[in-house]
């Protein structure tokens, strides 16, 4: 075994409780989409809600993708677990925000995501903060090697979600979530397609 690299049952046992967080994550999205399918018309739907889940669908997977080079670390120690399960944490509590346990106070999911836009805007702003300190760890190489789009492509959406958070402006919500799943879904695929 190479001693420069940890043990990979440290990795698999790391992956193994971020497989479950982000399992939940993705569960609370998909039983939030079927209950449009099991109760069509009790509520009405709100295509930028949708859009903020099909967005947060593809921001998962790729979470766990681009954890694979997790196992490149030359050291994993309780401060990285605890950082790195952190960070799965906040996209369970965005995905959380995304379909509440009820939506008694609010007459649809336009008024729920409007009303609770600063909560959700707020922690995916820090989710793109976290994304750059998780990227940081895995080294200076591996995070040069996304070059200059990389921190201003994080920066760009940490800025645009302040400015949703504070905005009720529909149209740059519109605007806003159809930039952000294209971009997210073209990154995704010209920066980690293969993992190595």
């Amino acid at each position: 075994m190479d001693p420069t690299q940890p043990d990979p049952a440290i990795f698999s046992h790391i992956r193994v409780v971020m497989g479950m967080i982000v399992s939940l994550s993705l569960a609370r999205l998909l039983s939030g989409l079927a209950l449009f399918v099991q109760h069509p018309g009790k509520t009405r739907v709100y295509w930028i809600h949708l859009g903020w889940v099909l967005f947060m669908f593809v921001f998962l997977v790729h979470f766990w993708w681009w954890e694979f080079h997790l196992h490149a670390l030359p050291v994993l120690d309780v401060t990285v677990y605890l950082f790195v399960i952190l960070y799965c944490c906040v996209f369970f509590f965005l995905c959380v925000l995304l379909f509440p346990t009820t939506l008694e106070d609010y007459s649809d999911y336009e008024h729920y995501f409007m009303s609770r836009r600063k909560w959700f805007f707020a922690f995916l702003a820090l989710a793109f903060v976290v994304d750059l300190v998780d990227t940081a760890l895995k080294g200076k190489a591996y995070f040069a090697s996304y070059g200059l789009e990389y921190p201003v492509r994080n920066v760009t959406y940490i800025a645009l979600c302040l400015i949703a958070a504070w905005t009720p402006n529909r149209r740059f919500h519109a605007a806003f979530l159809i930039g952000a799943v294209t971009y997210q879904l073209i990154w995704m695929y010209r920066a980690f397609d293969l993992l190595d």
